[in-house]
């Protein structure tokens, strides 16, 4: 039987097996196979590079596989399921959800995993460690060690802190409540920030700003709505050292939004410029060095297209992703953005595939009524998938006549067809819906293959921005939080001169990958569908700077875009706050953290409700996930003995 220890250690002894850092690669990461390491050697201080290295690898699982996106992008207003619902039951809240769930197991002992190796480098590294590095490695695992338990107070709430090594089998871990963890967190990421170097030695190495990024976030979540029984004599300090932190990273620490949304996904080729832009604060790397990808790579790329390879004309390629269709945009994902003003939408969601089956046969013919009926409708490198993201109201389209129309069509509204924010209108469907492109990824070695090779961003500046909006919000200063919230909304503005039809996302990547052939047909297309679908008919190239930029209070809490009536924001507050939401929405759309936000607000009940067509979780249960049954419960004792039926439900989080 496994006990947590043995899962713990073992965990940290496996991350040491597979890295030490060389001179020639991209960074440290890229790494030479090692022999096992033991305890001994983590009294050295080439034993406690290695694990340091270790710890590295691990922000990796973040991006690896289904508890990826599973646990913290379904049950949300952003996403729905697709037309694949292997992993449903975290967006219906059904009873298949519940502490058995395999992913939230895998959750828990992996961050325990990772807090063991961050707990031996606490303990060994003021002890055996020797050279320049010797702050940075304790800065290290003081920042792991925060990071991976503000992963789980995020989920699960109030957790068993284990701040000492576990060299041997131990059974009893009593339950911390969720105000010790934060305490601890708070403690842990201050240490880092005091420790961590502001310019790493090597690239990819944590610093101290990205300690303060995340000690102003933990700080954030702590004076949350869900935390609201126990945060009141903390709430108001912890906003204002929220504020301190991120005017340090904005103005200190040299870092800068990128010039234009779409560099941050602008994937060109592995270890490429995006992945070197300022404005990314932390990112777990990846690389395609297939010796040391680990067992999954970077998969994120998977989840979110939706199925163009069935088409008539259409044909997976190395481009167009392998899709497997997981998370289907939601209405709000369309609508809380502005789509003739925000560039963020179009920088952001694919809506134009080109033809790229070599098989003329395949091609689909014109209609009777057409002139050209019985022809092809297109050909090879020729527009092959359109989707047009209209509003209720467009006149334009109805079932009938899309079909007269080149390539295929898939419209969100016809003629006829009133508002509604639960889907069923259109000819979109489970597989057929605007697919979030972010994570696109050309650079695989293989059409089949799901080892990803692109870098996974874990934070970047624009949410420091907005994190210190956000506190500000809290405050009730809502004026000190305009230039903050402008910052971000500016760079999402149309610029002048800009092509508002161009589009780009890491399947460009093909182009410099040696798996393709030059000459091969792909479904990658520089276009979008700005203009159908918005119903503009001549190019526009003025900046959207005034359509963006907030210039009072009254714009925010007198605006009718942001759904307050739906979600029922009817204070001050309120609409500010779901405004806030929103906007993180509208910045950070897909990017791994929207359910914790709508549970830290304890908005996630309505939300999902209004923008979901099937997730329905009932308060307060699943604003936190069930604790796991058989990788902790089955297995903890207390005063030598099993836990009894009563003693795991007293352990279990309300309600599961």
């Amino acid at each position: 039987m496994k006990k947590l220890a043995k899962l713990i250690y073992g965990a940290a002894a496996v991350t040491t097996l597979m890295v030490m850092p060389t001179s020639c690669k991209k960074s440290f990461l890229d790494e030479n196979q090692l022999t096992a390491l033991n305890t001994e050697d983590f009294k050295t201080t080439f034993g406690l590079d290695g694990l340091s290295v270790g710890m590295y690898q691990s922000l990796r699982f973040h991006f690896n596989y289904e508890w990826a996106y599973s646990t913290t992008n379904y049950g949300t207003d952003e996403f729905a399921v697709g037309g694949d619902r292997t992993m449903q039951m975290w967006n219906s809240y059904d009873a298949n959800l519940n502490s058995f769930i395999g992913d939230a197991a895998t959750v828990w002992s992996n961050m325990y995993g990772n807090i063991n190796s961050a707990n031996i480098m606490i303990q060994n590294v003021p002890q055996y460690y020797e050279g320049a590095n010797k702050n940075t490695r304790l800065g290290e695992g003081y920042f792991m060690r925060a990071f991976d338990y503000f992963k789980l107070v995020k989920q699960f709430g109030g957790v068993p802190l284990k701040l000492t090594t576990s060299l041997t089998i131990e059974e009893e871990f009593p339950r911390n409540t969720a105000q010790q963890v934060y305490d601890q967190i708070i403690a842990d990421f201050t240490q880092a920030y005091s420790l961590l170097p502001a310019t790493p030695a090597e690239r990819g190495r944590i610093t101290k700003w990205a300690a303060a990024h995340f000690l102003a976030k933990a700080y954030l979540f702590r004076a949350s709505e869900i935390n609201s029984d126990w945060n009141a004599s903390t709430k108001e300090a912890d906003l204002n050292k929220a504020i301190q932190l991120c005017d340090e990273v904005i103005n200190t620490s040299g870092k800068s939004l990128a010039n234009n949304f779409s560099d941050l996904w602008n994937f060109t080729t592995p270890d490429g410029p995006n992945e070197t832009l300022s404005e990314v604060i932390l990112a777990a790397e990846f690389s395609n060095n297939t010796a040391t990808q680990g067992r999954y790579g970077n998969q994120i790329h998977l989840y979110y297209p939706s199925i163009y390879q069935n088409l008539p004309g259409m044909v997976r390629d190395l481009a167009g992703g392998r899709e497997f269709q997981r998370l289907r945009s939601t209405d709000y994902a369309m609508d809380v953005y502005d789509r003739v003003n925000d560039s963020r939408f179009w920088k952001s969601f694919k809506t134009r595939y080109i033809a790229n089956n070599a098989s003329a046969s395949s091609y689909p013919k014109w209609p009777a009524g057409h002139p050209q009926a019985g022809q092809n409708k297109f050909s090879i490198g020729q527009e092959g998938i359109l989707y047009i993201v209209n509003n209720a109201g467009d006149a334009r389209y109805t079932a009938a006549n899309i079909t007269l129309r080149a390539p295929h069509m898939f419209v969100r509204y016809f003629a006829g067809q009133a508002e509604n924010f639960q889907g069923n209108h259109g000819n979109y469907e489970a597989s057929r819906y605007v697919a979030l492109s972010k994570f696109m990824d050309g650079s695989r070695n293989a059409v089949a293959s799901q080892f990803g090779t692109r870098d996974g961003i874990l934070a970047r500046l624009a949410e420091t921005y907005l994190i210190a909006a956000e506190a500000y919000g809290r405050l009730g200063n809502y004026g000190a939080a305009l230039p903050y919230i402008n910052k971000v909304r500016d760079r999402a503005a149309y610029k002048d001169g800009e092509d508002r039809s161009f589009y780009v996302d890491g399947g460009v990547s093909y182009k410099t990958n040696p798996a393709v052939s030059p000459t091969a047909p792909s479904s990658y297309s520089d276009r979008n569908t700005y203009y159908e679908s918005n119903n503009i008919a001549t190019p526009v190239t003025t900046n959207t700077l005034n359509s963006m930029h907030i210039n009072s209070v009254g714009d925010i809490l007198n605006s009718n875009r942001e759904f307050y009536t739906r979600i029922g924001a009817a204070s001050d507050a309120d609409k500010f706050m779901a405004f806030l939401l929103n906007e993180r929405s509208r910045e950070l759309m897909g990017e791994l953290m929207r359910w914790e936000d709508l549970a830290r607000t304890r908005t996630l009940i309505a939300r999902a409700n209004a923008f979901n067509d099937e997730a329905r979780p009932v308060a307060p249960k699943h604003l936190l996930r069930p604790i796991p049954q058989a990788v902790h419960l089955d297995l903890i004792k207390k005063n030598g003995q099993p836990l009894t039926s009563a003693e795991k439900a007293a352990e279990q989080n309300p309600g599961w």
